[in-house]
């Protein structure tokens, strides 16, 4: 049997930072071994690499639909500013950019070392990309809109069944009526990815005030859900306590938020933080340090090309940095999106058996265990 030996003096493993370590790997990428040496860089037939080897990354929310439209809107129009940028500029791009902008990013994740993505998807458009890619795809296929018929939910699960691993699920707790809401959250045991307090206009919409509520009023659209008084309590009523739940960017979520979910759910809930889409759309960052002293586990995404300047996870790593250590950011990074897209038997730790990819993490300080401006990943396996 064929394998390379790949060597460095640090081996983030998915769970732990280990010292000079050589990471023995089969020609279809399954790790045969991980072995702790001495003198890694000095040894016969083994590829030394500077800086610290990773378990590939893991997106946990992306879209990579809307790659197409990299660079369309401009930082800093607030929540609902790009919303409505989003729907004015949908139809103008044709089916080939739209195809093209998917596979150029989604062929620069995979080289940066990215193995898997949740990605979120309104049609097929990118399906073809996807079943040809190297990643592995998890797709939740999401229902939006207040006017959201019944047959929407057949088309979605239609897309679904043809495109596993996948889920259908609800955009947010704003975007839809409650029956289809109800639906969406009840019907089916694979993950759910919600779009959760992004904006303050969220919790807002429920006691009628923010620009999410003038901006109903003023398209003459009535919400049927206000009554279970916030985001949190409709999602803690809706959604089964033994369904995983992915809840993406969390910018605005209070203590009060996090105790009602953490309460209800006995499945795991993830809270998905997408740095850099934050701060592009409207400046705000989510509340890191509360969410780790509460409990649920911490993942990270890129959000899309519509709201970031990059689908680099090293970037995404870079601006969460000050709040949290290295390696608390690598499993945020690996285990805990291979965890919520449930792939962790596959991907998201360097174990002999599994196939998660190699990556390098890149100009990093290793005597501060920090990452540089200059830090960023590559693929080796």
């Amino acid at each position: 049997m064929t394998t390379r030996k790949i060597a460095s003096h640090y081996l983030f493993t998915g769970h732990r930072l280990i010292r000079n370590c050589v990471v023995e790997v089969a020609a279809d990428g399954s790790i045969v071994s991980v072995e702790q040496c001495d003198r890694i860089d000095s040894m016969a037939g083994v590829e030394f690499y500077s800086g610290i080897l990773c378990p590939g990354w893991v997106n946990a929310h992306c879209h990579l639909e809307l790659s197409y439209m990299h660079g369309a809107i401009a930082e800093g129009t607030g929540f609902a500013g790009f919303a409505r940028e989003i729907g004015r500029l949908r139809g103008g791009y044709s089916r080939q950019q739209r195809l093209d902008a998917a596979g150029a990013a989604d062929a620069r994740m995979w080289a940066e070392g990215v193995e898997a993505v949740g990605d979120i998807s309104n049609d097929e458009s990118t399906t073809a990309v996807k079943m040809a890619s190297k990643i592995r795809y998890h797709t939740f296929f999401e229902a939006f809109g207040l006017n959201t018929a019944a047959e929407r939910i057949d088309e979605l699960a239609a897309m679904a069944d043809a495109s596993q691993p996948a889920s259908l699920t609800p955009h947010s707790t704003y975007s839809l009526q409650d029956g289809v809401f109800q639906r969406l959250a009840a019907d089916g045991c694979s993950p759910l990815s919600i779009h959760f307090m992004e904006s303050p206009d969220e919790a807002a919409l429920y006691f009628g005030r923010g620009s999410l509520a003038e901006w109903y009023s003023r398209m003459g659209w009535e919400c049927d859900f206000l009554h279970y008084g916030s985001p949190a309590e409709r999602i803690a009523e809706c959604v089964p306590s033994n369904r995983s739940v992915l809840l993406v960017h969390d910018c605005c979520v209070g203590r009060l938020d996090a105790e009602i979910l953490l309460s209800h759910f006995s499945a795991p809930l993830y809270w998905v933080l997408c740095p850099e889409s934050n701060r592009y759309i409207s400046h705000m960052r989510p509340p890191v340090e509360m969410l780790r002293q509460a409990g649920g586990t911490i993942c990270i995404g890129t959000d899309s090309l519509a709201s970031a300047t990059t689908l680099s996870m090293v970037e995404q790593m870079k601006q969460l940095q000050e709040a949290v250590p290295l390696e608390e950011l690598l499993r945020w990074a690996t285990w805990n999106g291979a965890c919520a897209l449930e792939m962790q038997h596959e991907i998201g730790s360097i174990e002999a058996g599994k196939r998660p990819g190699v990556v390098v993490l890149e100009s990093v300080d290793l005597n501060t265990m920090t990452l540089t401006p200059a830090s960023s990943s590559r693929r080796l396996v």
